[in-house]
């Protein structure tokens, strides 16, 4: 997408309705706030951040086909919060947000206390989470996804989904994970950037 994306825009294009734009930009505020102390997103991106981070976010939420709004999901990496909190805003279901770096969650932590999302967020590395009953794991620019997929091994199921967020090495990472992993695997282009590649995988199992 060409040119920098305002709020207005943003709202417009994802038909976004004025409640949740209002918390969309009340995150918005705090990550501009937050990023002059402590290094939440890269500074280049804040100027471009509803199409950067808030619209790469809520793209996903188009392909999310059944459950939404009741799903159990689970971000790994979540960083400043994206994906996680934008599809937790935009009521994609109950999202654990998990994020090793104590000021990034206390960052998010404030994001959900001043808009009333419900979210939790884990201070914590994912291998150690226990939950069996997510339907959907996401994740950006956190790992590879043979990486990801060994992280989350515990916690995916049959009827476990993934969204992740990838660049232009998703085919080699798709076929790395391959010779250990066995998926089906849609690949989308991203709306946001040129270059990504969200990665849709279902019925996963390890060899």
């Amino acid at each position: 997408m060409a040119g920098i994306m305002t709020a207005a825009e943003f709202g417009k294009h994802c038909s976004v309705p004025r409640e949740t734009m209002d918390q969309l930009i009340c995150y918005s505020d705090l990550l501009v706030k937050w990023q002059k102390s402590i290094n939440l997103v890269s500074d280049t991106t804040i100027d471009d951040m509803w199409c950067r981070h808030f619209y790469d976010s809520a793209q996903l939420i188009d392909l999310i086909e059944k459950g939404k709004g009741s799903l159990n999901i689970l971000d790994v990496g979540s960083g400043a919060g994206f994906p996680g909190l934008v599809l937790s805003v935009l009521g994609a279901g109950k999202v654990h947000l998990i994020e090793s770096n104590r000021k990034k969650c206390a960052f998010m932590k404030q994001v959900i206390q001043k808009t009333g999302i419900d979210a939790i967020v884990h201070n914590e590395r994912v291998e150690k989470i226990s939950n069996s009953s997510i339907d959907l794991i996401t994740s950006r620019a956190c790992a590879d996804l043979d990486k990801l997929l060994s992280l989350t091994a515990n916690l995916i199921t049959p009827k476990t989904e993934c969204l992740f967020l990838k660049g232009e090495k998703a085919e080699e990472e798709i076929k790395h994970a391959s010779k250990k992993w066995d998926f089906k695997v849609k690949k989308i282009q991203s709306k946001s950037e040129e270059s990504g590649i969200i990665l849709k995988l279902s019925e996963i199992r390890v060899y």
